[in-house]
């Protein structure tokens, strides 16, 4: 029997009374009954250390650390460093939000939230822990190979887990653009996932320098979360398949391969 959003365990760090009650009410209604409710960072590692939930709902602001503290220690712990964790927050500066979504994460959502975002971070959540729900049609997974060029360590960690739940486990991975490429002149890769911002040679030169290649043919994925609308517009022309916020969940990611891959 698949995985249903109903069987999820779930980890929720809230210091708001009232914000803790308006999300406990929506993951009930959704089914959930196995919840637990903490009010501070610390909380939350202790109860970590023991048992890992199938999902960390966090604020961003607690009285003892911040989220971003609080994700980096989770991400360098070896049980619970691949975790799904959501992040529900009024703060909208930029230099708050990247670090979240670098550490790689389900979504980002703010308050007052949409109730069909939140449900779809619920689904990305089940996806990435069932790896038969999204086979990728018409393809065999078994042989393929992909090479994703991050240089965040976690987020690489999360696309290579999304990948797996479509059943690809060969996913090689390079910290820049310098790297990825040494890398296609040793390996037969199938599909690129690329990140933007990057040192030595950042997504849109390293599309570029593909566009140009040997490399060409390869399909290739950018997950961003730059939002300059003129330098994502250079990727584009850079022959680059699909552009995805850092947040992508494992469906879309699904949809967004599978049709560059059998269009290839």
């Amino acid at each position: 029997m698949s995985l249903q959003i109903q069987d999820l365990t779930v980890l929720l760090i809230e210091p708001s009374t009232t914000q803790s009650k308006i999300i406990c009410q929506v993951l009930q209604e959704e089914g959930i009954t196995k919840l637990d409710v903490l009010t501070s960072g610390q909380q939350a590692l202790d109860a970590l250390s023991t048992s890992q939930p199938d999902l960390v709902i966090s604020s961003m602001y607690f009285s003892d650390m911040n989220a971003i503290e609080l994700l980096r220690i989770i991400r360098n712990q070896p049980l619970s460093q691949d975790i799904n964790f959501m992040l529900i927050s009024s703060e909208t500066s930029f230099s708050k939000i990247d670090p979240i979504k670098q550490a790689g994460v389900l979504a980002v959502l703010p308050k007052p939230f949409d109730r069909r975002d939140f449900r779809t971070a619920l689904k990305a959540a089940r996806d990435t822990l069932e790896v038969t729900n999204l086979p990728l049609d018409n393809l065999d997974v078994d042989n393929l190979k992909g090479l994703i060029v991050d240089d965040s360590k976690t987020a690489r960690r999360h696309i290579a887990r999304m990948l797996n739940s479509c059943g690809i486990e060969h996913c090689l991975q390079a910290e820049n653009g310098l790297e990825a490429i040494d890398l296609l002149h040793q390996e037969n890769i199938d599909f690129m996932i690329i990140d933007y911002n990057m040192p030595e040679m950042n997504g849109q030169e390293l599309a570029e320098y593909l566009s140009k290649s040997e490399f060409s043919y390869l399909p290739v994925l950018m997950i961003t979360s730059e939002a300059n609308s003129s330098r994502l517009s250079g990727v584009r022309q850079a022959g680059v398949c699909a552009l995805f916020d850092k947040t992508i969940d494992p469906a879309s990611l699904k949809r967004a391969l599978g049709s560059a891959l059998n269009d290839d």
